[in-house]
């Protein structure tokens, strides 16, 4: 027999899944504190923890797939779609948008799909290696950021000598170690964050709002871009990439669940390290990233009692995991990937018509006031404060002309100081 209260707990999950992925600034953290701290009086009502737990579950898978439209059509990041914005945003200005949401959306359901055929080993290997991988986190992180600098070249420009290729290297070099000394300044003073508004202070806000998302919109202001009509237009990755894509979007999520402290955009750095993937590709990457370590973070709790993210924590404060509660939850996860995928492709349609209709400049204003507004309401005068440095930062590469990737080490020099 259908559990109806199960079936609303999780259509209100999906719900509240798509409004915090639509709207930049908004996270799933505020909404699972928001449930802890009704949680009595909801249990009280005759909701069972399970139930509660569900709907903190539907909102972080379906999050994952619609937070892709404000990051590629208004340029909007958060933690998990910083590097969408980039590639994102060529697409949609090339007429390209819904395609891009497209491509979003089916990495995401394809990372679950191939999640599920990790769990089994992933939890094997995991489970008598977790200390070990622990351990090692720091110098893995430290190969990563090397390898990440060697493997910049620069552009390609007639006439440039053969060692040109190292400057750029010093360069991505330079921004990657600029940027984590900024996100080390953060971090270690996160508690100087105190919104006037009463809200949880979220410092990642105005960092990656800055180097991805102000950024990119104080050069879109700089230059006379309109968007072009968005139309219905067909993917043009073969099966090949497109496969390859969601294999190293779902492998590098899987396995990024697993370690402390590392986000999903350090994951799809890694999962296409020594690769030159196109924007298609890219994006069918980072959004299986998102996805799969969603999935993964649930099966990591259950594995190894640890909550790898704030949905995971929020799930343990509510309940212990079993085996079978672990499968009933899969299939959740499953069910709501599948309602999100679709709906997800219809809000991209929607919103394709709705902002080939807007002034662009006036548009990039709006969402850069926008980023300010939300950066004073969350963390104040000093979220302010990093949120300009950040948006400097934020600057280097596209000037530069090097990988806005290389600024990723603002979360990744922290997480390397902290456990070399």
């Amino acid at each position: 027999m259908i559990d109806l209260t199960l079936a609303v707990c999780i259509a209100l999950g999906f719900a509240l899944g798509i409004l915090s992925g639509l709207t930049p600034g908004l996270h799933l953290n505020n909404f699972a504190a928001m449930l802890l701290a009704v949680s009595p009086q909801l249990m009280s009502q005759g909701l069972t923890p399970f139930q509660m737990a569900s709907i903190i579950l539907a909102a972080s898978i379906s999050q994952t797939f619609f937070d892709a439209i404000p990051a590629i059509f208004l340029g909007a990041p958060d933690s998990e779609t910083a590097l969408t914005v980039l590639p994102g945003q060529r697409l949609m200005l090339e007429g390209r948008g819904i395609e891009a949401v497209r491509l979003c959306a089916l990495g995401s359901a394809g990372s679950v799909l191939f999640a599920l055929f990790l769990i089994i080993p992933l939890s094997w290997i995991v489970s008598s290696y977790s200390n070990y991988l622990t351990k090692y986190v720091g110098i893995l992180l430290l190969a990563i950021a090397l390898m990440m600098i060697r493997s910049e070249r620069g552009p390609w420009i007639d006439g440039q000598g053969s060692w040109v290729h190292y400057k750029y290297k010093a360069i991505a070099g330079l921004l990657f170690i600029t940027s984590g000394l900024l996100g080390t300044f953060a971090f270690d003073h996160e508690k100087l964050a105190s919104s006037p508004l009463g809200l949880e202070p979220q410092v990642l806000l105005p960092l990656l709002s800055g180097i991805f998302g102000a950024s990119s919109l104080l050069l879109s202001l700089s230059t006379e871009t309109e968007i072009p009509e968005q139309k219905e237009s067909a993917i043009k990755l073969s099966s090949c990439a497109l496969a390859k894509a969601i294999f190293s979007g779902g492998l590098g999520g899987s396995v990024v669940a697993w370690l402390p402290g590392v986000s999903p955009s350090v994951a799809a750095i890694t999962a296409r390290l020594g690769a030159t993937p196109s924007p298609e590709e890219f994006l069918v990457s980072i959004a299986g990233v998102n996805t799969a370590n969603a999935l993964f973070s649930l099966v990591a709790l259950y594995v190894i009692d640890k909550p790898r993210s704030g949905a995971a924590a929020a799930i343990q404060e509510l309940m212990a995991l079993d085996q079978s509660t672990l499968i009933q939850m899969i299939i959740i996860v499953v069910i709501v990937a599948a309602a999100s995928y679709l709906a997800c492709i219809g809000a991209a349609h929607l919103a394709g018509r709705a902002i080939s209709r807007l002034n662009y400049r006036l548009l990039c204003l709006g969402v850069l006031l926008f980023l300010v507004a939300m950066t004073y309401a969350f963390t104040g005068l000093f979220g302010l404060f990093i949120f300009f440095l950040s948006t400097l930062v934020g600057l280097i590469a596209p000037v530069a002309g090097i990988h806005r990737t290389h600024a990723m080490g603002v979360l990744m020099l922290p997480l390397i100081l902290r456990y070399i």
